[in-house]
């Protein structure tokens, strides 16, 4: 007997290469930005759905379609790494706890910079398809309604599909099910 989270990722697929999520036809006119909200306890379930039947489906029905999957958390390593703070970051986070380490990387991890960062490394403009996952590795460091409202300049006529640990109401982000984000409104659920 299958669950509601198994139903819901084997809609997945057929969603994301559907002409309305990959011809960017968002409601009103508005960008195509998806999220695909899940239960956080099911997160390696989730890992290896995009690695083992996702990313092997797009390729098999759509191998001209040009995506990239971005995990968030290796963003953020290879952006200390590049600024060469990562053992500096572990060494305030030994020395001086969570609080000033994430107060001291704020201004490193804006998002209006990751999400540059994210469409210039993966030429966003000429994608099909720009899938970001690793959400909840990066809180605190990095705020989801600030991230997308970071990308929407950024990505022209790209859609975005964001694989989020926790619930999305339409109107509302709530990470974990547990930490309510501020509204961002402008994001269609991928599958009810």
């Amino acid at each position: 007997m299958t669950d509601r989270f198994d139903d819901r990722l084997n809609q997945v697929l057929p969603r994301i290469l559907s002409p309305d999520v990959l011809d960017n036809r968002g409601a009103g006119g508005e960008i195509g930005f998806w999220i695909f909200d899940y239960p956080v306890e099911r997160e390696m379930e989730m890992r290896q759905w995009l690695s083992g039947v996702i990313e092997p489906g797009i390729q098999r029905h759509r191998p001209d379609l040009k995506y990239i999957v971005i995990d968030l958390f290796e963003e953020v390593i290879a952006i200390l790494k590049e600024r060469n703070l990562l053992d500096k970051a572990y060494e305030m986070q030994m020395r001086k706890g969570d609080a000033a380490l994430l107060a001291s990387l704020r201004s490193v991890l804006k998002e209006d910079r990751l999400a540059a960062r994210l469409a210039e490394k993966t030429d966003a403009a000429n994608l099909d398809l720009l899938i970001i996952k690793g959400v909840g590795t990066v809180y605190p460091m990095l705020r989801t309604h600030t991230l997308l409202s970071a990308l929407h300049p950024h990505m022209s006529h790209t859609p975005l599909l964001m694989l989020y640990p926790g619930v999305y109401d339409g109107l509302s982000l709530k990470l974990f099910n547990t930490l309510t984000d501020d509204n961002y409104y402008r994001a269609f659920r991928l599958v009810s």
